[in-house]
C-alpha cells in the first residue's frame, strides 16, 4: 500500500483544469519560529506577512491562464488550471510544497493505482531565489517535471546535466556580470568596490564579474560579501571597508534583502559621494527608491530586465487587489454571499505598495512568459507535431493522457512570439536570450525616482555591438553631470608607458617616459614602441618622425669656410703660375725646372679643386669621384716634388768633375718617372672601382637620434692602399730632400721641399686617428682639411720663396746669386 508521507499543503490558490500548471511563490516573507518539544512531529515551516512583489507574480500567473484559456489561438477547446503555493524562501518549504505539486493533496490510504497515476501538475513556475531554485530542480529533476523560473539568474542553473529539466525566463547573470563589466570599463572605471549578497546568487554572479573584469582591464579594491540575516556587526564592517576605500564605484551584485539591509546603515552613517552600480535585482525596485535613498544611491545605474506594457494586466492586479485590500466583490452582487458589493468609492490612492505598482512589468513578464511557454509546449504537444511517437501507447487518441517527460521535451524546441511582441525561446541550456535595459536613477520635479533607459544590451548581437548608449542624460551621484572618476592610478599620456607598482594591482601603476627613439602615441600604453630604423622620437615622445640627415652640405658655414679656402689655395696657385710664367726667363725660374714648376702648380690646383667633391649630399658618381680624384692628383703632385728633388740632387752630383749623371735623369727621363708614379695611383684607383667602388650610405649607428649620409669605401684595403701609396712617396721625398737640404746653393730648393714634405707628412700622419674618431660629417671636414693644409704647405713651402724674391728682390733673382757668388741672405 502507498501511504503518503506527512502532511499535504493545500494550495494558496487554485483552479481546476483539463490540464494542471503549479505555481511556487514566496507570498509570506517572514519566517514563524517555533520549538519542538520532541515529543510529537514537528510542525512544518510557517510564514506570515505578504510579499507584495511576489503576490503581483502570483495574480500575473492567474491572468495569464485565464488569457490563454479565453484564447482560440493557443490550447483551444483544453482548459489550462493551476495550483498555486505559498512558499518561504527557504529549500525545505519549497521543496515540501513542489512535491505536494507532483504527488496531489490526497490523504490516507492510496490505492495502487494512485501510486501510479500521473503527476498532479505538468510543469511548475516559480521560485525567485537562485539557492532555493537549485535545490528544487535537483530534486524534481529526476522525475523529468519541468521547473520554470522567472527569476532565479545563477549562472550555475545553467548547467545541464545537474538540472536538466531547468527553464528560465529571465537571463542568466553570466550575461549580466559580462555586462557590467563591460560597462564598468566602458565609462573607464578601472578601480571599483565590490559588494555581494552571501549566496548562489552573489557569489556566482560576482565570480564571473571579477573575472570579465580582469579581463577588461579593471581592479577589485575590496570584494565584501553579506546576508540579511547577518548580525549588525558585520553590515558596520563592511560599511567601514567602503568608507576606507579610495575607489568611487561599487558595484552591488545583491539581492533585494541585502540592498535594503545595506542602504538602511549607509543612510544612517551618511556614506554618500559613491557611484552604485546595480544588478538586475535592485535597480528598478521600488521599495528602495525614495527621496530618503537617493542620497545615497542617486544617480544609480544598472541593468534591468526590459520593460514591457501587458495588456490587460493592470486592470485585472488592481480589481483583484481591490476586492482584497476593501473585502468587497466587484463581480458578484448574489444575496446569499456575504461579500458585500463595492461601491466604487473606495480610496485606492490611499494604498502604496509593490502590488499597486504596475509602472515596473519586468519581473511580471517573466511570468507571463513562462505561463505562455508552457502553453505553447502543451500546445505542440497535443497537435502531434513531431508525430505520436512520444505518446503513451504511440497514439494521439487520448490526448490527454500526457506525461512531464513529454512537456519537458517539447519545451526545449519552442519558438514563438508573445503578444508583448518579444521572440521566446530557450537555448540547449534552458536560457532565454539575454537583453537588458541600462537604467539610471534620477529624481523628477515631484521628488519621486525615475528609472531612465539610457541604453541597451544584447547578448545575441556581436562583442564590439551589444553594448550601445541612448543619446539620454546620465545624472551620476550627487546629481553630478561628469562622469566620476575611479581609478587606483591617474591615466598615463602619450609618451609614457604604465609601470606596476610591486606588490599591488595593475590598475595601479607608474607612468614611465618612453626611452629615445620609442614612442607611445595612445593613453595607458602597457609598452612603448621602437620607431623605424628611419625615424626617431620627438621631444614628447607620442609621434616618431624623420631623424635629421646629416653631410656637410655647401649652405652651412663650415662647409662655406671649405670652400673658400679651397678656392683661395686654387686661385693662389693659378696666381703664382702667372706670375712664374711672365717671369719665366729669369734665373730663379730656369734654375728650379720651370716645367715641373708649373706642372707642379697644376697639380696642386687640382689638389684643391678636388676637396670640392667632399662637399655636398654624397652621390654615386661623387663618391667614386672624390677618393680617386684625390688619390691620383696628390700622387701627381709628389710624384712632381719628388721629381724637383732628383733634379737638384742630380744638378749637384752633375757639377762634380767626370760625373755625366744629368744625361740619365733628363726632361724626358723627369716626364716618365712623374708619370709612371701616377700611373700607378691610377691602376690602383681603377681596380678600387671596378672591385669594390666606393658608395653612398645612410650611417644609422654613430648616432641614434640622426642619419649620417656618407661615402662608404667599398674597400677599406684599396683606400688604404691609396693613402699608403701616397705615403710611400712622400716619404721617399721627404728623405731625398733631407740629403740635399745643405747643398751651397743660395737658393737650395731642397731645404723649402724639406719642410713642405715635413708639413704634408705631419698633416697626414695626424689626419689618420683623427679620420677613425671623428664622426659624421666631421670625418669628411677632416679630410678636406687635410688635402687643403698639405697642399698649402706644398704651396707656401715651395713657391712663397720664388714669389717673394720675383716680386719683392729682384736684386736677388741673378744667376751670380744663385750661383753663390755673392754673400746669401737670410729670408
Amino acid at each position: 500500500m502507498c501511504r503518503l508521507q506527512g502532511r499535504a499543503d493545500l494550495p494558496t490558490f487554485s483552479k481546476n483544469g483539463d490540464i494542471l500548471i503549479g505555481g511556487l511563490f514566496s507570498l509570506k516573507p517572514r519566517m514563524v519560529s517555533t520549538m519542538n518539544n520532541f515529543t510529537s512531529m514537528p510542525k512544518p515551516t510557517e510564514c506570515n506577512g505578504i510579499h507584495f512583489r511576489e503576490f503581483q507574480h502570483a495574480q500575473t500567473m492567474i491572468f495569464t491562464i485565464e488569457e490563454i484559456n479565453n484564447s482560440t489561438d493557443v490550447l483551444p477547446n483544453v482548459t489550462l488550471g493551476y495550483r498555486i503555493h505559498s512558499v518561504c524562501s527557504n529549500i525545505l518549504s519549497t521543496l515540501r510544497s513542489a512535491f505536494n505539486l507532483v504527488n496531489g493533496q490526497e490523504e490516507g490510504n492510496l490505492s495502487e493505482n494512485s501510486c501510479t497515476k500521473p503527476p498532479n501538475v505538468h510543469a511548475i513556475i516559480g521560485q525567485p531565489d537562485s539557492s532555493v531554485t537549485i535545490g528544487t530542480a535537483t530534486s524534481l529533476g529526476p522525475f523529468n517535471m519541468p521547473l520554470i523560473s522567472h527569476l532565479s539568474t545563477c549562472a550555475c542553473l545553467s548547467n545541464r546535466r545537474r538540472f536538466p529539466s531547468f527553464f528560465r525566463t529571465i537571463p542568466s547573470d553570466y550575461y549580466q556580470s559580462r555586462a557590467l563589466a563591460q560597462l564598468v570599463r566602458h565609462f573607464g572605471w578601472t578601480w571599483v568596490g565590490a559588494i555581494r549578497s552571501d549566496n548562489d546568487y552573489g557569489n556566482s554572479g560576482m565570480a564571473t564579474f571579477v573575472q570579465v573584469a580582469q579581463e577588461e582591464g579593471v581592479c577589485i579594491e575590496y570584494s565584501e560579501a553579506l546576508s540579511r540575516t547577518d548580525p549588525l556587526e558585520k553590515i558596520h564592517n563592511v560599511i567601514q571597508v567602503i568608507k576606507k576605500s579610495t575607489s568611487k564605484v561599487v558595484v552591488g551584485f545583491l539581492a533585494q534583502g541585502e540592498m535594503l539591509v545595506l542602504l538602511q546603515e549607509m543612510t544612517l552613517q551618511n556614506v554618500t559621494g559613491l557611484q552604485w552600480i546595480g544588478s538586475e535585482s535592485w535597480i528598478t525596485a521600488r521599495n528602495l527608491a525614495s527621496y530618503e535613498s537617493y542620497e545615497v544611491l542617486g544617480g544609480a545605474i544598472g541593468f534591468a530586465i526590459v520593460n514591457t506594457k501587458i495588456r490587460g494586466l493592470n486592470d485585472f492586479l488592481l480589481s483583484d487587489f481591490w476586492e482584497t485590500v476593501f473585502s468587497c466583490s466587484l463581480t458578484n452582487h448574489d444575496k446569499e454571499t456575504k461579500t458585500i458589493p463595492c461601491t466604487g468609492m473606495e480610496n485606492l490612492r490611499e494604498v502604496n505598495n509593490q502590488y499597486t505598482d504596475v509602472s515596473e512589468l519586468r519581473i511580471p513578464h517573466n511570468v507571463y512568459k513562462a505561463v505562455y511557454a508552457v502553453a505553447h509546449a502543451l500546445h505542440d504537444l497535443l497537435s502531434c507535431k513531431y508525430g505520436e511517437d512520444f505518446f503513451i501507447n504511440r497514439t494521439c487518441s487520448n490526448n490527454l493522457e500526457i506525461a512531464p517527460w513529454q512537456v519537458l521535451h517539447y519545451l526545449k524546441n519552442i519558438n514563438f512570439k508573445s503578444k508583448t511582441g518579444e521572440q521566446v525561446s530557450f537555448d540547449s541550456n534552458g536560457d532565454p536570450a539575454a537583453r537588458y535595459e541600462l537604467v539610471n536613477w534620477q529624481l523628477n520635479n515631484d521628488e519621486n525616482i525615475d528609472f531612465v533607459v539610457v541604453g541597451h544590451y544584447d547578448a545575441s548581437l556581436p562583442r564590439e555591438t551589444r553594448f550601445t548608449m541612448n543619446n539620454v542624460r546620465i545624472v551620476w551621484t550627487g546629481n553630478q553631470n561628469q562622469v566620476p572618476v575611479s581609478v587606483c592610478s591617474e591615466s598615463c599620456p602619450p609618451g609614457t608607458r604604465k609601470a606596476v607598482q610591486k606588490g599591488r594591482p595593475v590598475c595601479c601603476f607608474d607612468c614611465v617616459p618612453c626611452a629615445e627613439g620609442q614612442i607611445s602615441n595612445q593613453t595607458d600604453s602597457i609598452d612603448c614602441a621602437k620607431c623605424p630604423l628611419d625615424y626617431w622620437s620627438n621631444k614628447e615622445r607620442d609621434q616618431c618622425i624623420s631623424k635629421n640627415v646629416e653631410f656637410l652640405s655647401y649652405g652651412e658655414i663650415m662647409g662655406i669656410m671649405l670652400i673658400i679656402f679651397a678656392l683661395l689655395g686654387a686661385f693662389l696657385a693659378v696666381v703664382i703660375a702667372i706670375v712664374l710664367f711672365y717671369f719665366r726667363d729669369t734665373p730663379i725660374v730656369r734654375a728650379n725646372n720651370s716645367e715641373l714648376s708649373f706642372l707642379l702648380l697644376f697639380s696642386l690646383t687640382l689638389c684643391f679643386l678636388c676637396s670640392l667633391t667632399f662637399i655636398g649630399q654624397p652621390s654615386e658618381w661623387s663618391c667614386m669621384l672624390r677618393h680617386t680624384a684625390f688619390g691620383i692628383t696628390f700622387v701627381l703632385c709628389i710624384s712632381c716634388v719628388l721629381g724637383k728633388t732628383i733634379v737638384v740632387l742630380m744638378a749637384f752630383r752633375a757639377t762634380l768633375p767626370g760625373n755625366n749623371i744629368m744625361k740619365w735623369f733628363g726632361p724626358t727621363q723627369q716626364r716618365l718617372s712623374i708619370f709612371a708614379f701616377t700611373f700607378i695611383q691610377a691602376l690602383i684607383c681603377t681596380l678600387w672601382l671596378i672591385l669594390s667602388p666606393p658608395f653612398p650610405n645612410r650611417n644609422m649607428k654613430y648616432y641614434k637620434d640622426r642619419i649620417i649620409l656618407e661615402c662608404d669605401l667599398g674597400s677599406a684595403g684599396a683606400f688604404w692602399a691609396v693613402l699608403g701609396y701616397i705615403g710611400f712617396l712622400s716619404a721617399m721625398c721627404f728623405v731625398l730632400a733631407f740629403l740635399a737640404r745643405n747643398l751651397p746653393d743660395n737658393f737650395n730648393e731642397a731645404k723649402f721641399i724639406t719642410f713642405s714634405m715635413l708639413i704634408f707628412c705631419a698633416v697626414w700622419t695626424t689626419f689618420i686617428p683623427v679620420y677613425i674618431s671623428s664622426p659624421g660629417k666631421f670625418t669628411v671636414a677632416v679630410e678636406i682639411f687635410a688635402i687643403l693644409s698639405s697642399s698649402f704647405g706644398l704651396l707656401f713651402c715651395i713657391f712663397l720663396p720664388k714669389f717673394y724674391i720675383i716680386l719683392l728682390k729682384p736684386e736677388m733673382n741673378t744667376k751670380k746669386h744663385l750661383m753663390g757668388k755673392t754673400p746669401s741672405k737670410s729670408l
